[in-house]
């Protein structure tokens, strides 16, 4: 028996399902490409995206489903960092 996603479905039937829609939906380039391989990676660029457009990582990892530590342990290399509107931001705060 397959890796089963809680009471729902085998692994195995999410993995063929996604690669008759890939192939269903993309052109030929965009298939043999990276681009959306697997549900995890439309996962992991929503929760990309979130963050470096400033959800604070609590809220995105609410969303997620994940503890705050989990998530930033796995995606805190996709932060843009952004350092100085960061910066501008704490001086903002502190009235400058």
């Amino acid at each position: 028996m397959g890796e089963r996603n809680g009471a729902e479905l085998r692994k195995l039937t999410i993995v063929r399902a996604w690669k008759r829609a890939r192939e269903a939906v993309f052109t030929p380039e965009v298939v043999v490409s990276p681009l959306a391989r697997t549900p995890y990676d439309v996962r992991h660029a929503a929760v990309s995206t979130w963050l470096n457009g400033g959800v604070p990582p609590t809220d995105v990892a609410e969303w997620a489903g994940q503890s705050a530590e989990i998530l930033l342990r796995i995606n805190a290399k996709c932060l843009d960092r952004g350092t100085q509107v960061l910066r501008q931001q704490v001086e903002a705060a502190l009235g400058h």
